[in-house]
Order: C-alpha cells, then sequence, then structure tokens
C-alpha cells in the first residue's frame, strides 16, 4: 500500500480516494494532485517513489516535469502581455518578429500561433537538438519555414513548435525569454515552484520518469487486426512523412531525453516546464481569481483567452481537439469539470486547468508515462472533484 501524504479540506475526500486507487489500481509510481477552491486549497496530496531506480521518496517538494501541460503556463504569459496592451493577437506575427513574413507569412496573425492554425507544425529540415536548445537557430528555422497548409483553414497540434513559436513573441515583445517572463511575472508574484528553464540548485528535486510499454504495439499488428476505429491513426504514425510523427521530429535525434540536464535546463515552453501539483493549481487559480492578493487576468482578459478559436478533428491528432488561444477546452475524452473549464494536458498523464464555474484550479503531476485510452488517473481525479463539488 503507498502511504498517501498531504491533507485534503472536508467534503473533498473523494478525491483522496481516486488519488489513492490510482496507486493501487491505476499505475502511479510516484504523483501529486492539488485543488484550490475559490482561491485557497482544499486538496494537496502526493505519495510513492520519485525514482524508481534509487527508491527516493516523492515528497510534498517533488518536482515533475509535465510536457505540454507547460503550455498553459505559457499561454497565460502571452495573455498577460495581451492585457497589458503589448501584444495584439490579431496582428500580424510579422509586427513583432519581422523576419516571419518570410514564405507567404506576413499576414498571419498571432492569435493562429496559440490555436495550432499556422501550418508551421514541423520543419523541412530539422535541426540538431543543441541548436534547438540553443533557442535562436530554431526561431530562425521556424521563421524561414512554409507552412504545411494554408494558416488559418485548419487546427492541428503544434506539440514541439508551439513553445519557440508562441516563445518568440513573448521575448519579441517583452524583452524576456518565456521562462523569465513567467518566473517574474507568475512564479515569483505566486510563490510558484514551476519552472521553464530549471535552475541547476532544483535538479535535485526533480523526479525521474519511468515509461510504460504498450501492451500491444499496433504499428507491428497487420493493418486488417487493427481496431477499425484505430486504423487511420496507426496508419499515420506508421507514415514518416505524416503529420503525426512530424510534428514530434523537429530534431536530430527526434527523441528527445527529457529527463537530461541540458534538456531540463532549457526553454522549451511547450513541453519542458518542470515543477509541483501545487504550483499549477495555485497558477489557474489566480487566472480565474484572486490567490493571496494576486490575480493573473481580468474577467474581460479571461474571457477573450478562454474563447474558442479551433474545433473539430486535428490534422496532427487526428481526433477531435479544442483550442482556445492556448489551452485545451473540454472534450468528450477530457471533460474536465465542466463545459467553462479550459488547461492542458502533458504527455503521459499530467493534467492542470480551471474552471470558473466552479472557482477550481487543479494540478495532477506524476511520473509515471503511461500513453492510451487505457489512462485513467486524472480521469479519475476531476470526475472525483466533480463528486466533491455535488
Amino acid at each position: 500500500m503507498t502511504t498517501i501524504n498531504g491533507e485534503v479540506a472536508a467534503g473533498f475526500e473523494p478525491v483522496r480516494e481516486a488519488f489513492a486507487a490510482n496507486f493501487t489500481h491505476h499505475g502511479d509510481i510516484g504523483a501529486a494532485v492539488c485543488v484550490y477552491w475559490h482561491g485557497r486549497p482544499v486538496v494537496d496530496l502526493w505519495g510513492g517513489v520519485a525514482d524508481v531506480d534509487t527508491g527516493r521518496p516523492w515528497t510534498q517538494g517533488t518536482l515533475q516535469l509535465v510536457y505540454s501541460a507547460t503550455k498553459g503556463a505559457t499561454a497565460t504569459a502571452a495573455h498577460m502581455l495581451v492585457e497589458r496592451g503589448m501584444l495584439d493577437l490579431d496582428a500580424p506575427v510579422a509586427k513583432y518578429w519581422p523576419e516571419f513574413t518570410a514564405n507567404g507569412k506576413a499576414d498571419v496573425p498571432v492569435r493562429w500561433l496559440l490555436s495550432h492554425q499556422a501550418g508551421l507544425v514541423a520543419l523541412d529540415e530539422p535541426l540538431p537538438l543543441a541548436e534547438a536548445l540553443a533557442w535562436d537557430p530554431m526561431a530562425a528555422a521556424l521563421a524561414a519555414q512554409r507552412p504545411l497548409w494554408t494558416p488559418g483553414t485548419a487546427h492541428g497540434y503544434h506539440g514541439r513548435t508551439w513553445g519557440w513559436l508562441v516563445g518568440e513573441v513573448i521575448r519579441r515583445v517583452s524583452g524576456r525569454s518565456p521562462g523569465r517572463f513567467f518566473a517574474e511575472e507568475i512564479a515569483g508574484p505566486l510563490g510558484l515552484d514551476f519552472f521553464i528553464g530549471l535552475p541547476t540548485s532544483k535538479r535535485e528535486r526533480v523526479s525521474r520518469m519511468a515509461y510504460q510499454r504498450p501492451a500491444v504495439d499496433l504499428t507491428a499488428v497487420p493493418a486488417e487486426e487493427v481496431p477499425e476505429e484505430l486504423r487511420e491513426q496507426v496508419a499515420a504514425w506508421r507514415d514518416p512523412n505524416s503529420f503525426s510523427n512530424r510534428a514530434f521530429a523537429v530534431t536530430d535525434p527526434a527523441a528527445i531525453d527529457f529527463d537530461a540536464p541540458e534538456v531540463q535546463a532549457a526553454e522549451l515552453p511547450s513541453s519542458n516546464g518542470i515543477g509541483t501539483a501545487q504550483a499549477l493549481a495555485r497558477m489557474y487559480a489566480a487566472v480565474i481569481g484572486e490567490v493571496d492578493g494576486v490575480r493573473l487576468l481580468a474577467p474581460e482578459a479571461l474571457a477573450a483567452a478562454t474563447e474558442e478559436q479551433a474545433g473539430g478533428k486535428d490534422r496532427v491528432l487526428l481526433f477531435p481537439s479544442r483550442f482556445s488561444t492556448g489551452y485545451m477546452l473540454p472534450t468528450d475524452d477530457n471533460p474536465m469539470t465542466g463545459p467553462n473549464a479550459f488547461g492542458h494536458t502533458g504527455r503521459g498523464g499530467s493534467l492542470a486547468f480551471a474552471d470558473p464555474e466552479h472557482g477550481i484550479g487543479f494540478g495532477y503531476v506524476m511520473n509515471h508515462i503511461i500513453s492510451g485510452s487505457d489512462d485513467v488517473r486524472a480521469a479519475s481525479l476531476t470526475e472525483a472533484v466533480r463528486k466533491a463539488l455535488a
């Protein structure tokens, strides 16, 4: 039995039960979950092992890389610049980033970068990883890249490139790298343990990830034996030239070791945010309301930031997705806690979001990376939150 540490407020006991069940039944190794309700913490739980090789226990201060849940933090930074009048989402990207005009992109608005509509999911020539981590070479490559579809006509998840695209706009507008802007304008005022670009002094607190191997490799199964509802996706996974593969192969090598010190130290605003569940829940709580005197977005800015921009079948993921300008919106597969919620998932299970209707800020982080429909951990926790609210 895994010991569950932390506290829950009266009425939120179902979340503790669901969190414990994730260890006993759903594969969690080390994890944490936090819920803020109307600006105050009502759930703060953690348990398990932070490093399966050494047995290091997960503590309240353990930091976890959350993959694409980072995008929600980066989107919040962008919308703070919008609210301050420094960034216009309907202005051409080239207004702030003149080099972006190349290859017919002069009229692409900032809004389409944030909402995955720019057609820049991949590079014609992937960059060496060291150059991508250095930032400027990747920004230059994306500025020169031709769109892979007519911008604004479709949406497809810019899994890797989104961070450099949106991050470069933040850098041009604010004069600060996206990681530094987040640290100074969001993490600092709120006291968050969350980093886009990990300081060396924090590395010893980071959990090490474990990756679940799929029970069946569908790409090795004869096509006629693949379940019909998965055939299009499996065909795309088998095709190295599909958007589904190319979107995650913008570096050479394509596979990135996110446990590596140099990767964690770099700023990848799409995918290498490292922090606690408490930090994510607290951030989202401050997006929708006041937390200890800090509010990140005013109600008018929040409404604009969470308005749907793109929905329907995703050209990269090949299933329905919904996006505002930077945030994921609820779907049947990820309902969060209600139709007005917004936030972002991360590869393998992490989830962070806000629900202004119910006053919820939510963060769940874990080190066991599980892909596919078998992973019910975040869904079980959000269902438990809904039960507590009811």
